[in-house]
Order: structure tokens, then sequence, then C-alpha cells
């Protein structure tokens, strides 16, 4: 049940009431405020960094003003994260796709609810009811959001009153942030497509919408009290919220002008279903339009964007990768690509099928200095270091190792942590394979004989059976194994080492 006051907004029921003393204030406005100004502001292709271990970039999504797309990105891995996007030419800046090409995995979501629906031919469709319903004498509501596709409404019809001759029919803005959503959107040049920002920069405001308030074609009030009341005129279009039909100054004018078929409501927001959103109004007389206009990305779009941009794997809510249950056969209707997206449900947790293998490490100048490379294949050289790892925020720096204190020639005691090891001389490193065919032969030239050679899975087995040695020959590895010969094995190693590169 719900009850309503003599201004339309509906209060609580009477039991409700009744306890409303007992209710727990969840935030105070200082909670509020206070976990607001934590947040910190970004601006598209701005690199923050979190704690040295990651990089996090916002690009451009191409929605609405300031919708952003998120790539995540280390030295050598890389994620992006795509949500609410649109490939249309519309009041935001273009969508950035160069940005997303090379990632390891793709997270896709936020596509268009209604993938069957031309954004275009619902704008339309929007206006010529509209027209229609003002010509004969009854009201538009539009439930809507303060921000978002209102600005392209206002625009088309700020192009379309004048050859309807609407030009005298009022439009109202209600919201209590009105105000401050048409101020902004004529201030942050950065959200905009380019043409706007040049307007901008001249300075012309970007959106026709100025005009309009300029005019007094378009007004804008915090509610619909005070002045609203005043310059309140009939017939009128209306934009206000909520979209639910659930809160809002909508419900007063759902109340107010739902007894007459002269007037309609048109949904715009494809967020909720204007049937279940009506019920609670039933019965209704006023006429109800739907008129879906959602930009985002449709299943056509995302399959242009994924051979565009390439990512190794996509990961996508499971919804994407099945036809819509009420229409099965439409194939079209789901994400194609290869290899097969990852799906998951809803609070599921997925393991992206990527691992971090490498880091980045800095070196200090003179330590590079003192580094001699050897170039063991063309292109490629290698050099020995000995140095000290410094880990700090994830970041990684070699710094040259600490030199051995000099001796001093007092007599005072030094304690025994001032003693600084001395530095072992290094052996050499060894790199290359061992050809079988040519060590063999190799040693029948020094005087072996009677030499039989075995595969094994991890390399082979040279078998001196006269001398009674077995020499093992692996990947990574080489044993000599004879009976207490050091004269046979040092003989035998100096052989080994003919085929190898010292470093």
């Amino acid at each position: 049940m719900k009850l309503y006051c003599l201004s339309g907004h509906p209060t609580l029921p009477c039991n409700v009431l009744k306890f409303k003393s007992t209710w727990r204030r969840c935030y105070t406005m200082q909670e509020v405020n206070s976990a607001l100004s934590k947040i910190q502001l970004v601006g598209y292709s701005q690199k923050i960094e979190l704690f040295g271990a990651v990089q996090v970039t916002p690009l451009s999504s191409g929605y609405a003003l300031g919708s952003s797309n998120w790539i995540i990105q280390s030295h050598y891995e890389k994620v992006s994260y795509v949500s609410g996007s649109s490939l249309l030419t519309t009041h935001p800046q273009p969508m950035d796709q160069a940005s997303l090409k090379n990632s390891d995995v793709l997270v896709l979501t936020g596509l268009t609810q209604i993938p069957t629906a031309n954004p275009d031919g619902m704008v339309g469709e929007f206006c010529s009811n509209l027209a229609l319903t003002v010509r004969n004498g009854g009201n538009v509501l539009v439930p809507c959001y303060p921000s978002g596709v209102i600005y392209d409404l206002l625009e088309c019809l700020y192009q379309y009153i004048d050859s309807a001759g609407l030009s005298s029919v009022p439009l109202y803005f209600i919201s209590p942030v009105a105000n401050s959503s048409l101020e902004f959107s004529q201030i942050f040049a950065e959200w905009l497509c380019h043409n706007k920002q040049s307007k901008v920069y001249l300075p012309e405001p970007p959106f026709p919408h100025a005009e309009l308030i300029q005019t007094n074609k378009l007004k804008h009030y915090p509610s619909i009290h005070g002045d609203f009341s005043n310059d309140f005129r009939q017939p009128c279009v209306v934009f206000t919220g909520h979209p639910s039909l659930r809160f809002g100054d909508v419900v007063h004018f759902m109340e107010l002008w739902g007894k007459s078929s002269l007037n309609t409501v048109i949904f715009t927001e494809p967020d909720f279903s204007y049937l279940e959103a009506l019920a609670p109004y039933q019965p209704l007389a006023m006429k109800c339009i739907y008129c879906p206009i959602d930009t985002r990305l449709n299943f056509i779009q995302v399959s242009k964007l994924l051979k565009e941009v390439q990512p190794l794997h996509v990961v996508c809510p499971e919804q994407y990768t099945q036809p819509p249950p009420a229409q099965s056969h439409r194939m079209d209707l789901m994400i194609d690509c290869q290899p097969p997206a990852m799906s998951y449900r809803r609070a599921e947790v997925l393991a992206l099928p990527f691992k971090r293998r490498y880091e980045k490490i800095e070196i200090m100048p003179e330590l590079a200095d003192s580094l001699v490379p050897m170039e063991i294949k063309p292109g490629i050289s290698l050099a020995t270091v000995s140095a000290v790892l410094h880990t700090k925020d994830n970041k990684h720096l070699l710094q040259p190792p600490p030199r051995p204190a000099q001796p001093t020639s007092g007599k005072k005691r030094k304690r025994v942590s001032d003693d600084v090891p001395d530095c072992k001389v290094l052996k050499p490193l060894l790199s290359g394979s061992i050809p079988v065919e040519q060590f063999v032969q190799t040693l029948e030239k020094h005087g072996f004989s009677d030499i039989k050679v075995e595969d094994t899975a991890k390399g082979h087995i040279v078998l001196l059976q006269e001398a009674e040695t077995l020499i093992q020959i692996e990947e990574d590895s080489t044993h000599i194994i004879c009976d207490n010969d050091e004269m046979l094995r040092v003989r035998l190693r100096d052989l080994v080492l003919k085929f190898l590169q010292k470093f």
C-alpha cells in the first residue's frame, strides 16, 4: 500500500512510520564527505601506479561524459577492462581503441541491453511521439537520469522543435543536480568530442541546451517546489527522475497526468522494464511509449573491435556467450571469437589465463659500466654480474656490491658486524651444447677406443668401456664418472670444455 501527501510525493506506510525512530542511520553526511574526499580524480590516459606493482590507465569509452575503460598492466602483462563503451558519434570523446591492442586478457562487459534496436531510429520515434502528444494538447513525461542520454535528447529537440512548430512549448528539467549537470557538461572539455572541444576554446557553449536556457525554452529546477510552481504551464515536456518510477519527482507527474489519455510517458532508459515500472500505477489512461536509446556496443561492433585489438584471451559474462532465451535462433546475438571467450557468472571468481613470469630490474650506471658483455650468438651477448638486489615498493634495483673495508693501522678493535666478507673469485660460466658425434670423434683422436653411445630421456650416455668410465650428457649438465682416476677425469673434462663457451 502507498500513501501520498498533497504534493503527490509517496510517503511511508503508517506501520513503517511508527518505527521510524528506531531506524539506524547508516552514515552521516560527514562520513559520506570524508569518504568522497579520498577519491583521486584522474584524466584520460593518465597513468597511476598502484604500490609499484601495476599501472592503471583510464581510457575514453565513448559512451558518456567521463565514462572510462581501464588498462591494468605490469611491465610484461596487460589486462584491458571494457565496459559501457560506444563507437557511435555522440557528445563524449570517441572510444580509445588503439590503447586496447596487445592485451593478454580483455574483460568485456556492459554491452547494449537491446541489441536489435537502432539508437537513431529510437531518437526519431521519440521526437515524433513527443510532437504528436504536444500538438494534441497533452504533456510529455520523460523519466531519465540527470546526465547521459538527456544531453543528446535536448540537442535533438533543439534541432527539431522549430521545424515541428513547437518552439513555444516549454521544456522542464527537474533534478537536485539539474543546474550542476547542465553547467558541468559545458566546461569539462576533456570529456567531449573534438567538435565540442573546439567550441569550448572559442569560447562558445559546446551544447545547444545553453541557447535553449538563454531563450527560456528550457528551464531547470531542483524540485517541483518553489519557483517551478510559479513558472509551470501546460502543455509541456518534463525531464525528471527516476527512470524506475519508484522515487523522485517523476512519481508526482505520474499521479498528476496518469488519468488523461492526452498525456504520454516516454521511456528512453534501457535499464528498467517499462512494464514493471508502470505496474503500481495501473489502471493508467496516459499513453506509454517505449523508445530505449542504448548507444553501447552491440555484438556486431564487438566482433569488429575484437578483430581490431586482437587480445589473447576474452573474458565476459555467461549471457554473452549464448543467444538470448527469447531468440535462441539468433546466433548473431552472442560473442564469437577465437579462442572462445571465458565466461563467468555473478559473484564467480576467475583465474585469468596468464601468469607473471618476469620482473623488470633496473641497474645502476656505475654497475653497468663495469660489465663486460660477450657475444655468444649473433646479436646476443651475455655478461656476469655480482650485485646487491634492492627492492622497495615492488621496484627492483641492482646496486654495486660493497667494497671490502680497508685495514686500519690503529689498534682499535672492530666489531664483528664491521667486517665485510671478501668477494670470492667467480668461476667462469659455461654456455653451449655438446654435439655427441663430434665429441666421440674427439675422444677417438685422443686415444680412447671401444666407445658406446646410449640415448636416454634426458640426453645421452657415452661409455668408455676400456677405461671403465661413464659420461652423462644432459641439456643442463654433464657428469664424468670414473673409478678414482683424477687424471683421467681432468683429461675428459678438458675435452668437454672445448665444446663450450666460457664467459
